[in-house]
């Protein structure tokens, strides 16, 4: 596939949240195009489900002691809080529609 149509470019677009012009749409038709031949030649290459990969490392995991510690006091953490409300440590926003 060397092109993407119009509408799937601007699904894409979409998908990603950015505007595009007419002009990039063009651009974008061939870049995605070139792309997803790319992406297309992994489903060619021949694999056997019951092939397993195996690191050549041998790497146990390190995991720090679980041990008990002191808990610190709300009201020093709120010290180190920007803003608080009552008993509750107030955080930004992260979510945007």
């Amino acid at each position: 596939m060397e092109k993407l149509t119009k509408e799937e470019v601007l699904h894409v677009a979409h998908l990603a949240r950015i505007e595009v012009s007419d002009e990039e749409i063009e651009k974008y038709r061939v870049q995605l195009g070139q792309l997803w031949s790319e992406v297309e030649k992994i489903n060619e290459v021949k694999s056997d489900e019951e092939m397993l990969f195996i690191t050549p490392i041998k790497e146990e995991s390190l995991l720090r002691s679980d041990d008990e510690k002191e808990e610190m006091p709300f009201e020093e953490m709120k010290k180190n809080a920007k803003r608080t409300s009552g008993n509750f440590i107030e955080v930004p926003v992260m979510i945007h529609e």
